[in-house]
């Protein structure tokens, strides 16, 4: 640990000398790191110098102990300060106490004295430095994966379910920043070609880097949008958002453009707004975009103001464009494609088919083809493809004049059907997690990604599922578990908070109880005594 480093300022120079020589500094773990004659000098050197403890006497001229002392209470709150006075004045130490100083020593000071006052404000900054390194880490657990209220909160923003003064009200409470002259949205989805579900430690790196990076920036809000769907909300002034915009397109570029092939990533940017009640437009004008990586899978990002170039870059007016009516479009959407999309993608998939829509014989072929590809597609994902038949609308070639609504039906009724049966899935992977986290949460070690890796899944859709299952975030089940377990320990057996500490997870048992007292809004002790 770094020495203490202490500034004097005292106007009587034997006094300030005497101080000065007859502490033997580094003996005790402190140094010495300059002296002035009164407050004035002082100051300047203090704001520069940032000592640990600033020993001051009360009366000075120019400007005097309690002056200066609240200039630098104000200015340095983590300067301890110990003042010292000749005056044995009520007046002084109450205002002295005021200031909230350390120490309030009388002179003639004697080196024993002010050793001690040394001592015991050098452990009020340990105290004081450990309780901030245990918020820091307690803050980085927190924050590990995303919180289940950010998520909720940001659905709501974006789908108009929230009024201006209940998204100022809660973005208040999570602590997070909204004012800013122009938004847009831009959304990404990340995973290895398939292993969307299973284990994929080098998909878990890239996610964690490519967050980590835009976590940093401070006109970037990250918010999960989907189970394998990311949303970066962009704050910016008004001239610069499209710029900012690129900008985080291309953070998004440059590290998932550097993963093997195997990596399927996305971008899609939305459209700029000046007003937070117009981001449910720019959301679904980023979704509308994004959703064409179903028709041009080899193209990465797609932005909103260019959804006619890519309908360009498929049509075919002279007939059937062989890339559009390949059934795979159709079999690769049930795969990756949401409810939400449905529409989009049927609009947009009619208009590159161009006039080839219009021949009778192909759209009785797209007919066909709808229902075939559509219980392809359930048995490539393991599903039930006789649930999926049975529910799925009879081709009743007559009908082929209404193939849009059709193919609209077949996609609504497959992806409803790869979603619940997502859904069952995923309880039953959670309840293996839940299983994992019974049998190891007195492991310090544990995390979400050990989780993820001994039930067989990516880190990413686990932290989505768990979420949206339990309702709270994986560190934050965890610590409840753990407080839990602390709690019947502290009730049922008359156990050290150090062994206790040791049965549920923390190494550190100052560090179980800065949690407990965090959590619990008591430290151990006191609740071992209440409940007593």
């Amino acid at each position: 640990m770094r020495p203490v480093t202490v500034f004097i300022t005292e106007d009587e120079s034997i006094v300030r000398e005497g101080l000065r020589d007859m502490i033997p500094w580094s003996e005790y773990g402190f140094v010495c790191v300059g002296e002035a004659s009164d407050g004035e000098m002082a100051l300047p050197m203090v704001r520069r110098i940032r000592p640990d403890i600033l020993i001051t006497d009360i009366r000075m001229p120019f400007m005097d102990g309690l002056v200066f002392s609240r200039l630098v209470s104000k200015e340095l709150p983590k300067t301890r300060i110990i003042i010292l006075s000749g005056y044995d004045d009520f007046e002084y130490a109450r205002q002295a106490i005021e200031l909230h100083v350390d120490q309030y020593l009388l002179k003639p000071i004697t080196k024993a004295n002010m050793i001690k006052a040394l001592e015991e404000t050098r452990k009020r900054i340990e105290e004081e430095q450990e309780q901030e390194e245990y918020l820091q880490q307690f803050i980085r657990e927190s924050k590990e994966y995303e919180h289940y209220a950010r998520r909720v909160f940001f659905e709501k923003m974006v789908s108009g379910g929230l009024s201006i003064s209940e998204i100022y009200e809660q973005a208040a409470k999570l602590e997070i920043e909204l004012d800013a002259e122009c938004y847009n949205i831009v959304l990404f989805s990340l995973q290895t070609a398939g292993e969307s579900i299973a284990y994929s430690e080098q998909t878990s790196a890239l996610q964690d880097r490519l967050l980590e990076k835009l976590y940093q920036d401070p006109d970037f809000l990250v918010f999960r949008g989907g189970v394998l769907n990311y949303a970066v909300l962009i704050k910016a002034a008004a001239d610069q958002v499209k710029d900012q915009s690129e900008r985080c397109v291309e953070i998004i570029r440059s590290q998932c453009g550097q993963a093997d092939e195997r990596t399927i990533w996305y971008a899609a940017l939305g459209t700029p707004t000046a007003r937070l009640s117009g981001l449910p437009q720019s959301y679904r004008a980023a979704g509308h975009a994004l959703a064409y990586r179903h028709l041009i899978p080899e193209q990465h990002i797609f932005r909103a103001a260019e959804t006619a170039d890519y309908t360009a870059h498929q049509s075919c007016m002279d007939g059937v464009n062989e890339e559009t009516a390949d059934p795979l479009l159709i079999r690769n959407f049930i795969h990756k494609g949401s409810e939400d999309e449905i529409d989009d993608f049927v609009e947009e998939y009619f208009i590159t088919l161009g006039d080839a829509a219009e021949s009778l014989m192909f759209r009785q072929y797209l007919l066909l083809s709808a229902r075939i590809n559509a219980l392809a597609a359930a048995k490539e994902m393991d599903l039930d493809r006789s649930q999926l038949a049975a529910r799925l609308p009879a081709p009743e070639m007559e009908e082929s004049a209404n193939l849009r609504k059709y193919l609209s039906e077949v996609l609504h009724t497959a992806i409803s059907f790869r979603d619940e049966e997502a859904k069952k899935q995923g309880s039953r992977l959670v309840e293996s997690a839940l299983a994992y986290i019974d049998a190891h949460y007195t492991d310090e070690a544990i995390s979400l990604n050990s989780v993820a890796k001994a039930i067989n899944i990516s880190t990413n859709y686990l932290s989505a599922i768990f979420s949206q299952t339990m309702g709270l975030s994986f560190v934050e089940y965890l610590t409840q578990k753990r407080m839990t377990r602390a709690k019947q320990l502290l009730r049922q057996s008359r156990k050290r908070t150090s062994e206790i500490a040791a049965e549920t997870g923390y190494k550190d048992p100052h560090y179980f109880s800065f949690v407990f007292k965090k959590t619990q809004g008591c430290t151990p002790r006191e609740f071992r005594n209440t409940d007593s």
